[in-house]
This record gives structure tokens, sequence and C-alpha cells, in this order.
């Protein structure tokens, strides 16, 4: 197995500020890590372990720890984009399996609202020197991506409006949502256009803050007083484009997700709540394909007319509003994600969006570009 299956995400925090001038990055990863260790019932000085991804400030875990006045025997900066925090609670898990640490912590943050981030690559990457001609940036892979797929499957923009739709249902409930206001297909349908055939309303929004999970081992766990939220599978993988065979409709989630699926022992139809890394519509329309829960091709009905809502649709997905409404701290969504799966499997999320009996939940990040190069990560939650 992948992860011990004596391991559980005992605390887990959003930030609730969207908008965060007066703070610097680092603060908001040591605020974010007070909430989750006062929420999980534990402080700093339980900390034996810290993760973290490449929006932490400096060297990472070398100025975070240190910041943070942890004592730690395991670190870890492993960094796919906005999946890597899924990526991080799978690594501490495998640590807490092999002894390395027994409580650890995972914090993401940024402020690319009230600050510029730089996450640009590097000019030795391979093929950047074929791409950075093009001008290609994000959006338009995403574009390429979604124009392939309906060209394939004859999916439509008001099929990815709905993913919209949910998102913006979801998060008229959130009080921290950065967008609360309701919208149609309509509305989505009607708003400008910024890579054909994306419009800004299949974009998610960008935002300061951020958020933390910490990690124990079940001998901690079970001496707290929070509900038990068991990690009982993980996955991860990386995709590129296969020396030219690139597959603009396909994602690395099939690998990551059919290894988590593998390994906690569930099949999709098993899932109650699904917590999907929605930078753009297209990508949790893929994504959901992918991980299994319709048939490749078949991700457009999947998602229409109200399917991923929560108390209407049969997978509830990303019901704080997601990336599209809610939050995507510096860049990378991940986080909340995870932070969401957990109130769901607690039955802590907004009572008009908490799904009855959750008991198992899947959580799915994507970082990096669709059609380019990209990981995903994938974890499965049960609540034990």
């Amino acid at each position: 197995m992948l992860v011990d299956k004596r391991t559980y995400i005992v605390g887990a925090y959003e930030h609730p500020t969207r908008k965060a001038p007066d703070k610097s990055v680092v603060q908001l990863h040591a605020e974010c890590a007070a909430g989750a260790l006062a929420d999980a019932g534990l402080t700093k000085d339980d900390v034996d372990g810290y993760l973290c991804g490449g929006d932490a400030p400096g060297m990472g875990p070398l100025g975070m720890v240190d910041f943070l006045n942890l004592r730690v025997r395991y670190c870890d900066s492993t960094d796919i984009g906005g999946s890597a925090p899924l990526q991080h609670v799978a690594h501490a898990a495998q640590a807490i399996a092999a002894d390395k640490c027994s409580v650890a912590l995972i914090t993401l943050a940024g402020r690319p609202c009230s600050e510029r981030i730089d996450y640009s690559l590097n000019a030795a990457q391979p093929d950047l020197m074929w791409e950075t001609p093009l001008q290609q940036n994000t959006l338009d892979f995403y574009a390429m991506c979604a124009r392939r797929h309906m060209h394939d499957y004859r999916t439509s923009s008001e099929q990815l409006a709905w993913i919209k739709v949910a998102a913006s249902q979801h998060a008229q409930h959130n009080p921290h949502a950065m967008l609360r206001n309701t919208v149609t297909v309509e509305d989505v349908l009607s708003s400008p256009m910024v890579s054909e055939p994306l419009h800004r309303l299949d974009c998610c929004i960008t935002s300061d803050g951020g958020g933390a999970v910490v990690v124990t081992r079940a001998e901690v766990a079970k001496n707290l007083k929070r509900p038990l939220v068991k990690v009982i599978g993980t996955g991860e993988a990386v995709q590129g484009q296969a020396a030219g065979h690139v597959e603009l409709t396909a994602s690395a989630a099939r690998q990551s997700g059919a290894i988590a699926f593998a390994d906690a022992n569930v099949q999709p139809s098993d899932i109650r709540y699904a917590s999907i890394y929605d930078s753009f519509t297209i990508t949790v329309l893929i994504a959901l394909e992918d991980l299994g829960f319709c048939e490749k091709g078949h991700g457009g009905r999947f998602v229409a007319d109200g399917k991923l809502i929560s108390g209407v649709g049969r997978l509830p997905i990303n019901t704080d509003g997601g990336g599209l409404c809610n939050n995507h701290p510096a860049y990378r969504g991940g986080i909340t994600k995870v932070i969401e799966a957990v109130r769901q499997l607690r039955g802590d999320a907004h009572s008009a969006v908490q799904v009855q009996d959750c008991a198992l939940a899947l959580v799915h990040g994507t970082g990096g570009r669709l059609g380019a190069r990209h990981g995903s990560a994938t974890l499965i939650l049960e609540r034990e």
C-alpha cells in the first residue's frame, strides 16, 4: 500500500483573507499554520514534520521552519504547482508510515492580488525555446484543450458553463467567498470571451490568502477531540507532451486517480463528495472523465443541468465555491480542495451544501498546464 491506513488529517484551516495588502507571504503562512494547529488542538511544539511548495518564500522549508520556530525531523518541498498540497498529504502519510515524523504541518499562502508573483519558467527548461516565440500563456493552453474537446466530443460552451453555475450556487453560502453572486448559464456565455472558447466566467479568480492542514499518525489523532478523517488512498502522476504525441483532452488524472482508487480499494461510484481543481471549467470536465466518474467524451452531459450542485446533482463538487468563486491563493488552489473535503467529512460544511451521510470523499489537484506539462495528485479520504 502507498500509505499507512492509520494516517489522519486532524487540522484544517483556510485563511479568511482574500486581499492582504498589509500582510507578508510568510505572515500568511504563519497564520495558516497557527489556524490549522488550533483546529487540531495541537501546538507548534508537537510538529516534527513540515511540507510546503514553491509558494513559500526563500528556500522553502529552510526559511519557513526557522520563521515558525519548529523543530522537525522531516521536511519536503516537492512542487508540482497547484496539486502540490495533495502530494504533500501523501508524502506526509508515507513519512509517518516510515516513522520519519508523527505530526506533519502543510502550508500554502500567497498574495498575488497585492504583490506580483513571479512564476516565470526558467529559459533552460526543455521545450521553452520552441514555445516562447509563440507567446503562449496558461489561458491559451486551456482554451486549446477546451476547443479540442468540443471538436472531438461535441462538448458545448453551455455544458462548461454549468460548472461555473454550480460553483456560484455553493459560493453564495460561503461568507468568505470572493464571488458570492449566483450566475446562470446565460451569464457565463455573455461574459467577455478571453480566449476562444473560454469566457471570463470560465476562469478562476485570483486571491490572496492560503491554508494549512495537519496530518498525524493514529495514536495522535485518536487522542484529539476532532472527528477522524482518514487518508486511505493517494496517487500522483506527471504528464508531458510525449515527444509530440500531445493528448489535449486527457490529463494525468488517469494515472493518479487509478492509483488512488486502487490504494483505497473503492470505486468512483462510492464517492459522496469531490473537490476537483477548477482553474478553468474545462479543467474540471477533463478531470471528472479521467478520474472515471463518466466515460471519456461524456463529461459535458455529466456536468450539465445542475448535476454538480449539492442537494441536486449526482456528484456535489467544490461546495465552498472552489477556485471559480471562493479562493485561489497564490495561483494554487490545492490546499483549499483538501480543506473543503475535510469539512464535508466532518459534517462542518455550510448546512445548505453539506452532503448527507458524507463518509467518502475524493480530492484532486492539477498543477502546471493541461496541453503542455502538468502534474496530478489524488486523495481518497474517509470519515471514520
